[in-house]
């Protein structure tokens, strides 16, 4: 199962590559990863169900109870089904759906194929997990994708707002339900989910928790009050409606009721919660489905309406009920699969999908109709498919379990069921007047096979129910009651069959007069309309964020450093008065040596002459003084590492930040006067002090000896490595440093976002083509005399020397910004800072060095191309993008901690590998040299950001400036 998940997301990783390749033939070969998992699903049939049910665990946070741990009984291998099975149909027919010339597929098509692969994935990592925690985190992980997924539109606003809505919905049900899930899992002492059920725990605590979980639950699969996020997840291409909305996401939530009914179907917030929002959500579905005009609408409600079915059907806690919702769930997944499929191709060769547009289609696309009509009679309950058999199978279940309201609401919901229906088929495919008919091009064989072979296997279901009445047994017989529940084609003259026929004859008077159930649907205003209260809410939210953002972000940096630094030294005054810890005796530090006296004397002096400076360079200067002078401390202490990554940090802060104040005034406001300056003084000391107080109470405080003292030991042995430094980032706390890089990676992406307005995909000018001088604007005007001219010619004549080609500032860049002692220095030292980055990377794990001071050093040697040489000469530097450099070092870091549990190991293990190698000699090689790569990736591409964003963008916006400037002068 491990496998199964590994190879969906590799491949998922890789799908970019293929479509690149085969264009949107891709989506075939993306299809054989599920379908090759729905063949290796289909091998475990008899391990499963002849109870060798088969387990794979792996140890990940054992110290929480979170482990890898994956178990397939028959509920989970029905669900399969599903979500392997109808994945590669969709995935399959995705191949045809999308235009080849369609803009938003060769813009987006790519990331879509593999966010729908990555979701099968998830979805079959979500019905195996069996550990609470590794299910919430498939669980959020599907809310995530189905988020992407439905925002596949990223240009329309409605497919915006629609995945925002799903986002906000799913995201607020599912951290209810994990709060649920943690208060089960320490009531039971355990977070297995098999263990869990076989031993359930009671108590008042565990009925709330039981609560919590239905909550995330009811959201997952749209039932009242949350329906309304599924309809408007309709925006997605229709796919994904098929896949996520009709056959995989929204089961998920039915998937846990059914996983849980067995051992909590009999607490007390179980049966109201369940059988009261399943039946709103049946009849509220269904009724408005009646009203709608798009026939993926009508769908969309539709299955609002059987998801609360489900949940009834499920969540009723008897052998038969179980039986039925099991056999329901996969009769739903089948035909409600095939009618999206089959809107997707209406919508595709008629280029509409409203019902009052459409008219003969089933004259023009006979296949696709028969396709239709059997996927619409099964799910209106028709004799002799799928639907019909489960629906019967449910009827009976209800008539045995006695509850007559129950029975009347589900029979209600029956009725809506087939009067939607037929609205469904008559609104796609019957002739609507005289003489009207759509054009409707004719449907090639290969788009049609996905929706047909879901068709039949509706009809080979109805004929032959008997295999999945095997497959449903085994979950049926974990509840106790009496009766044998079955599955028939045909149970005889019975109760079960006359509820039949009453449901499809109201049906058919409701669908005879739809004319005038519209006028009186118009006629009733909705008393609560869940969408109007999501959007209140989101308003009210709104409303509040900007009553106190207009009170709190009042364009005063004075005021804005006020309340921070003030609400700093008011909370750590508590809380230093609420520790009751005396404070340590202040002392004197022995500064040790005369260079460190020295070195803490240019920090004060540093300090002081920040805060006295008027301009802003000599601020930003001052600042970066103070923090070379903490790297000479560090270095004089005899810790190397934190020197150099120290010195190098400033140094890129330093360019950054001088880069940035290009946009700025040059001169700071006079802040030594003012009617603040006692205040300002006041919060200053007062922080100040606040800090050395925390510090010697932090001194003060230590009750045991610290974990550091055992890092040498630990670094040597463990991590094989003598930089205790680079072996606690990249070894004893590697999940520390992955978190730091990511942070990283969202930090730069955050700084490109506030330049990059349009496209921060853009690629520089490379040198190639540019003409001498036409990058960057000479203030030499010609008009001064044949004298500047001359120099101008000379100079460019100097600049285009094709001697030595690799930095081409002299074709980039107008001579007044050029530096010849620059750029000679950069000839001189640029290839040797990358190759030192090289070997600070390498040698990291025993001499000072790493991925950070690598990535650092190689970051540096950037800057100083760019500064020599502009913005095209950092295009030249640096072919890949910053974002490529950024991903490709996470996906590094992520690899290199996932790859040992291939090998038995835990996440982020590291191996020590000691091999010969000829002239080269003995080498001991550490496998976290890997993270250690992807961490210095990552580095030098925040740094190549940081440049292109505060350097290149703004280069090119000055240059543009110049250019209307002198376009404004000659008009």
């Amino acid at each position: 199962m491990l496998a199964i998940l590994a190879v969906h997301f590799v491949v998922a990783l890789v799908a970019p590559f293929f479509f690149r390749l085969l264009g949107r033939n891709g989506f075939y070969l993306l299809a054989a990863v599920p379908a090759g998992s729905f063949i290796w699903l289909l091998c475990q049939h008899d391990a499963v169900f002849a109870g060798n049910t088969p387990t794979e665990t792996l140890p990940w946070i054992p110290d929480f109870g979170v482990e890898l741990a994956f178990r397939m009984d028959a509920l989970s291998w029905v669900l399969s089904l599903l979500v392997l099975g109808v994945g590669a149909l969709v995935l399959a027919y995705c191949a045809r759906y999308f235009k080849p010339d369609d803009g938003a597929f060769r813009a987006h098509g790519a990331g879509f194929g593999a966010q729908l692969l990555a979701f099968a994935g998830v979805m079959f990592g979500l019905v195996v997990a069996d550990n609470l925690i590794l299910l919430f985190i498939f669980w959020e992980l599907t809310t995530i994708l189905s988020y992407l997924l439905i925002g596949y539109s990223r240009t329309r606003l409605a497919a915006r707002r629609a995945a925002l809505q799903a986002l906000m919905v799913t995201t607020f049900g599912g951290l209810t339900m994990l709060l649920g899930l943690i208060m089960l899992g320490q009531s039971a002492g355990t977070y297995r989910i098999s263990q869990l059920l076989e031993h359930p725990p009671g108590g008042t605590v565990v009925d709330i928790a039981i609560l919590l979980i239905l909550v995330g639950a009811v959201s997952k699969s749209a039932l009242v009050p949350f329906h309304f996020w599924l309809p408007g997840a309709m925006a997605a291409p229709t796919p994904v409606s098929a896949y996520l909305h009709a056959a995989a996401m929204v089961k998920a939530g039915i998937y846990l009721i059914a996983r849980l009914a067995p051992s909590f179907s009999e607490t007390p917030f179980w049966q109201p919660t369940v059988l009261i929002l399943g039946i709103a959500t049946m009849l509220v579905g269904g009724w408005r489905a009646l009203r709608q005009h798009d026939l993926k609408l009508i769908l969309a409600y539709g299955t609002v309406s059987q998801l609360g079915f489900l949940t009834v059907v499920v969540g009723l806690g008897t052998p038969a009920a179980a039986m039925a919702g099991l056999a329901m769930l996969l009769a739903h997944g089948l035909f409600k699969a095939t009618l999206f499929l089959v809107v997707g191709i209406i919508d595709h060769q008629s280029g509409t999908r409203d019902i009052r547009k459409l008219s003969g289609v089933f004259r023009s696309a006979p296949a696709l109709g028969v396709v239709a009509v059997i996927g619409t009679a099964s799910m209106a309950g028709i004799p002799f498919l799928g639907g019909f058999v489960a629906k019967e199978s449910v009827f009976e279940a209800l008539l045995e379990y006695g509850n007559p309201w129950i029975l009347c609401a589900v029979l209600l919901g029956s009725m809506l069921t087939f009067a939607y229906s037929a609205r469904f088929l008559w609104g796609g495919f019957a002739p609507k007047a005289k003489g009207m008919a759509t054009a409707f091009k004719k449907v090639p064989a290969e788009f049609l096979a996905a929706p047909a072979i879901l068709a039949a296997l509706s009809v080979i279901y109805g004929l032959w129910p008997a295999p999945v009445q095997a497959w449903a047994e085994p979950y049926s017989e974990l509840f106790h009651g009496e009766g044998h529940p079955h599955l028939a084609v045909f149970s005889g003259f019975n109760p079960a069959l006359g509820l039949s026929a009453l449901a499809i004859a109201v049906g058919l008077l409701l669908f005879w007069a739809r004319d005038r159930v519209e006028r009186a649907q118009d006629r009733i205003y909705p008393l609560i309309d869940a969408e109007k209260g999501y959007r209140n809410i989101i308003g009210a939210i709104d409303d509040t964020a900007i009553w106190i953002t207009g009170r709190t972000q009042r364009g005063s940096l004075f005021f804005y450093l006020a309340v921070i630094l003030s609400t700093a030294v008011v909370v750590n005054i508590v809380a230093v008065l609420l520790s009751g810890r005396p404070l340590p005796a202040l002392y004197l530090i022995d500064p040790g040596s005369p260079a460190q006296a020295v070195a803490a004397l240019v920090i004060v002096i540093g300090a002081l002459a920040a805060a006295r400076a008027n301009k802003r360079f000599l601020a930003v200067l001052m600042v970066s003084v103070t923090g070379y002078g903490i790297a000479l401390i560090f270095a004089f202490q005899g810790a190397p590492d934190l020197a150099l990554t120290q010195m190098l940090v400033e140094s890129i802060i330093l360019v950054a930040f001088v880069l940035a104040m290009r946009s700025l005034p040059p001169e700071l406001r006079d802040r030594t006067t003012g009617s603040h300056r006692l205040l300002r003084m006041l919060i200053g000391v007062a922080f100040g002090a606040t800090m050395v107080v925390v510090a010697l109470v932090a001194l003060g405080s230590r009750v045991d000896l610290p974990v550091s003292l055992d890092f040498p030991e630990l670094a040597y042995g463990q991590g094989g490595g003598l930089n205790i430094v680079n072996v606690t980032l990249v070894d004893l706390r590697a999940w520390d440093t992955f978190g730091e890089i990511s942070v990283l990676a969202i930090a730069a992406t955050g700084v490109a976002s506030l330049i990059f307005v349009h496209n921060r995909g853009r690629a520089l000018p490379r040198a190639a083509g540019v003409e001498s001088g036409s990058v960057g604007r000479s203030a030499q005007d010609p008009d001064d005399g044949a004298r500047g001219v001359a120099a101008l010619k000379l100079a460019r004549r100097f600049a285009t020397s094709s001697r030595d080609a690799w930095l081409v500032a002299g074709r980039t860049l107008a001579p007044e910004r050029r530096s010849i002692i620059f750029e000679v220095v950069t000839r001189l030292i640029f290839h040797s800072m990358v190759i030192f980055s090289i070997y600070l990377l390498l040698a990291g794990h025993n001499f000072p060095g790493g991925g950070f001071a690598g990535g650092l050093m190689a970051g540096l040697a950037l800057t100083i191309r760019y500064l020599a040489g502009g913005r095209v000469e950092l295009a030249e530097a640096t072919p890949i993008s910053a974002g490529a450099l950024l991903g490709t070092g996470l996906g590094v870091a992520a690899l290199s901690g996932a790859l040992p549990l291939f090998f038995g190991g835990e996440i982020f293990q590291s191996a020590i590998l000691d091999f010969t190698v000829p002239v080269l000699g003995h080498i001991k090689f550490v496998t976290s040299t890997f993270f250690d790569i992807g961490v210095y990736l990552v580095v030098v591409g925040l740094v190549l950001d940081v440049l292109r964003s505060l350097g290149a963008e703004i280069d090119e916006r000055e240059e543009l400036g110049a250019d209307e400037d002198e376009a404004v002068r000659a008009e």
